[in-house]
């Protein structure tokens, strides 16, 4: 219970932080953060989180990230469904936080920093790039998460890595997906969104989920 608590407090605070930057403060007049800021919100949250909670839970905070640790033979099959409920739980609690918030003076929620591709692409990318850009990116943020954490890595500095990847992708993919490579981020705000958010959903669990998998077969096999 003490693990799924964590999971579940460390998915708020990477969905508050990081999505909460992008709805509240990327375009802010004058002052606004931009991808720049949000970008490294994503990170911050991870990071901080790692240090904090990670002793406890081992700080997945992300569906695919639990599911490619499996894959990976880090954790064994029965941590999956409790943390995986966690971790929603988690964002979407955090998604309703942000929605009192956001709409606080006023204002509709327009997207949300939900996840979407086509029309619903921050730079009209396709589903095609959609596909490619969180296989990849979910695939490579598993392979840092494995190495960093493996036993013959230097010791403490796990997070610090992590948080730096996680950085690095929003860099890369904001413009193309608004970057998912979080199943419980995506359903979050897509909840909120409903409509288009909930249409294209499915691209943001299933992709991130098969590039997990594949990173965790991969790892496992350059360690055999």
């Amino acid at each position: 219970m003490k693990n799924n608590l964590a999971e579940f407090i460390g998915t708020f605070w990477l969905v508050l932080g990081g999505c909460g930057s992008a709805v509240l403060a990327a375009a802010f007049p004058e002052v606004g953060i931009g991808l720049l800021g949000v970008s490294l919100a994503f990170g911050l949250t991870v990071l901080t989180i790692a240090y904090a909670l990670g002793h406890i839970s081992g700080a997945h905070l992300n569906p695919a990230v639990t599911i490619g640790l499996w894959a990976g033979d880090r954790i064994e099959t029965k941590t999956i469904l409790p943390y995986v409920i966690s971790q929603v739980l988690g964002a979407i609690a955090a998604a309703a936080v942000l929605y009192i918030i956001a709409t606080g003076n006023g204002s509709d929620i327009g997207s949300f920093a939900a996840n979407g591709y086509g029309e619903h692409s921050p730079g009209g990318y396709s589903l095609n790039a959609a596909l490619v850009t969180e296989f990849v990116m979910t695939f490579m943020f598993l392979i840092i998460i494995l190495g960093a954490t493996d036993d013959k890595a230097p010791k403490g500095f796990a997070g610090i890595a992590i948080g730096l990847a996680l950085t690095l992708i929003h860099l890369i993919s904001i413009p193309v997906t608004n970057t998912s490579v979080n199943p419980a981020r995506s359903i979050s705000q897509a909840l909120f969104v409903g409509d288009w958010a909930l249409s294209q959903l499915w691209v943001f669990i299933m992709i991130p989920i098969l590039g997990a998998l594949a990173a965790g077969a991969f790892y496992k096999f350059i360690k055999s």
